[in-house]
């Protein structure tokens, strides 16, 4: 795993693959933003590993991890143990699935003190797994988690192929899967969210799984999420 600059004060990780239900397994990566204060903001934390630890090390101390949604949590126990006096952000429904963890508060429409005015956030509703998307002010990136999605070519084989392209997970650009578009019942709570989103400008989008978005992203996002309309 290796640090990838991504901007005045971002840097990406893509970390191992992470194994779901049925067998069906996703790429991941992870997010750093280093905040006024010198410390360090992580989004969706891959698997922590020594050589990860040592590359952060001189960008500053871990002093927040955020979970964007309640099924980007297995990497956090590590992150606790290795970072004392971290502090961890919930997203909506993450309290209570991992109860064996301390929160220091749940994730809402309006950013904690600790990072306000640099980075904004918002809740994009879905049944799935209510979604916190962030705005990097400083690179003007765009945290997407699962909301949208695109594996590599061949990245499913057999019945698994089938059933990803089915649910528009393997196209020429990231998409919402169908599963999430379905799981979106308060579409106007969504199109809200959608529009504190544009009013943002991003100039980046970044989501877990899929192949970052660097130009066009007003047009991006407008195809991405046209089944809202």
């Amino acid at each position: 795993m290796t640090l990838i600059p991504f901007g005045p004060g971002l840097w990406l990780v893509d970390g191992p693959d992470i194994r779901a239900a049925a067998g069906f397994h996703y790429p991941t990566r992870m997010a750093i933003a280093r905040l006024a204060d010198g410390g360090l903001w992580l989004w969706s934390p891959v698997r922590l590993t020594p050589a990860l630890l040592e590359e952060l090390e001189p960008l500053g101390p871990v002093r927040h991890i955020v979970a964007p949604n309640k099924l980007h949590h297995m990497a956090l126990s590590d992150w606790v143990h290795f970072c004392p006096g971290v502090r961890l952000h919930a997203a909506p429904g993450l309290r209570v699935k991992r109860g064996d963890l301390h929160f220091s508060s749940d994730l809402g429409d309006i950013s904690p003190s600790d990072w306000r005015d640099q980075i904004d956030q918002v809740i994009f509703p879905n049944a799935i797994a209510d979604e916190v998307v962030f705005f990097h002010r400083d690179s003007g990136t765009v945290l997407f988690t699962d909301l949208l999605q695109q594996m590599p070519k061949g990245w499913y084989r057999g019945w698994r192929r089938l059933v990803a392209w089915l649910d528009l997970m393997t196209g020429v650009e990231p998409k919402v899967p169908r599963k999430f578009r379905m799981a979106t019942r308060d579409k106007t709570a969504a199109r809200v969210a959608l529009d504190q989103i544009s009013t943002w400008q991003p100039k980046q989008v970044v989501m877990a799984h899929g192949t970052p978005v660097t130009e066009d992203t007003d047009a991006f996002l407008s195809r991405a999420f046209a089944w809202l309309d």
